[in-house]
């Protein structure tokens, strides 16, 4: 009877989490497929689009680490997640902008908001998903998370075809669901905010060394495989050349639905086959990586961009989900918060560099063959790093069951 009680605490935890997640993806990913079309049509290039990208990415990960550490430090988890939200205000602030400079400044600013949220909201849930399994508690997040980020693009998408692509009434009106945010937010601190500060003050200069080896193997994985995959903002930028012509930008973020609708069952399903299988399971994404460069760049309409958008939705769906959940796998709770700092900075490192690669194959128009090259070689790389840190997993365990 206790264990069911328990039990249902951490679903209820876990739901409550997933909502304010669900109402900050309606803001910040119902913009994520219209940025890319509404700084072309602010005059930026592919590269800029790329750059712009890859950098918001870069800052919004690779800050996770001082974040990450300072939470560790302070235990002020909920400080650092009601900053990080609070920045998504900058979202509905695109409608302002008259520049892309201006536009690309607010993209920057949301971003790094998701980088003081981000390990703070990530250790609060693998504090309180303890009886669930990480894999599913993080899927469940996941799913939760994509609801809205599948709602946010419908909303925008909806908004921009009924206003005749009035692209700052459209960002204007997600101050709304941004209200909703954050009284979810103050209700959710309230309801659980007690149940995270149970765990033992732990001196976090000494977190560092209780990182092992595998994971820093295992985030160097990570970190090709996202250099390989192209952003889904030049998938995007693409499919807005071909749209803009004939006024039918609206279609831009219906096709940022189609990668967050697929993102959704795949962070789900993979989250359970990651409890069943392991870090192994992770092979899959890999390899599916190589796909959604190659078909964005064969210029053969947007049934390939779609096909595209496909693919990425899976390997998303994935990397937010199995990707996280995995880092519980290599640390310790008490430096958990500074693991994935560290381990979102090296990815935020791989979307930097994906963003202005791929972003300047476009503005070149590189073969597609030498988009084939260069997607195989990174991918079989990080997946030989990535079967390095499963056996890397697999000798303390060995270890102790002759001990």
């Amino acid at each position: 009877m206790k264990h069911t009680i328990e039990l249902r605490s951490v679903y209820v935890s876990i739901l409550l989490l997933g909502v304010v997640s669900l109402m900050g993806d309606i803001v910040y990913e119902g913009s994520r497929g219209l940025i890319p079309d509404f700084l072309k049509f602010l005059g930026a290039t592919a590269f800029i689009v790329g750059l712009v990208s890859g950098l918001g990415e870069f800052l919004g990960y690779a800050t996770r680490l001082i974040s990450g550490f300072l939470a560790d430090t302070t235990r002020a988890y909920w400080v650092f997640m009601f900053i990080g939200y609070g920045l998504i205000a900058s979202i509905p602030l695109l409608g302002l902008a008259n520049g892309w400079e201006i536009a690309a400044i607010l993209v920057l600013l949301e971003r790094l908001g998701k980088a003081c949220r981000s390990p703070s909201r990530d250790t609060i849930i693998s504090i309180v998903s303890r009886g669930m399994g990480a894999g599913k508690a993080f899927g469940i997040h996941e799913f939760l998370d994509q609801v809205g980020a599948v709602a946010g693009p419908l909303l925008v998408a909806t908004l921009m075809l009924y206003s005749g692509n009035n692209y700052r009434l459209s960002f204007s009106i997600l101050t709304i669901p941004f209200t909703i945010l954050i009284a979810a937010l103050t209700y959710t601190y309230l309801r659980i905010g007690s149940k995270t500060v149970l765990e033992p003050t732990v001196d976090v200069r000494k977190a560092d060394k209780a990182l092992r080896k595998p994971f820093y193997v295992y985030t160097l994985a990570v970190t090709l495989n996202t250099v390989g995959l192209i952003p889904a903002s030049l998938i995007l930028y693409k499919a807005s050349a071909i749209l803009q012509p004939e006024q039918q930008q609206w279609i831009v973020p219906l096709i940022y639905l189609l990668i967050q609708g697929i993102d959704a069952p795949a962070a789900l399903t993979s989250g359970y086959l990651y409890d069943r299988l392991g870090i192994k399971i992770l092979a899959l994404p890999f390899i599916l990586s190589i796909l959604p460069p190659v078909f964005t760049m064969l210029n053969s309409g947007l049934t390939s961009l779609i096909i595209a958008s496909i693919f990425f939705g899976v390997v998303l769906g994935v990397q937010e989900s199995t990707y996280r959940a995995a880092v519980s796998a290599f640390t310790e709770t008490s430096s958990r918060g500074l693991a994935y700092g560290i381990f979102n900075a090296a990815y935020g490192v791989g979307f930097l560099a994906s963003g202005a690669i791929y972003g300047l194959m476009i503005d070149f128009n590189v073969q597609p063959v030498l988009t084939l090259i260069f997607a195989v070689s990174t991918q079989a790389v990080a997946l030989a790093i990535l079967m390095q840190a499963h056996r890397g997993l697999e000798k303390p365990a060995a270890s102790n069951s002759t001990t």
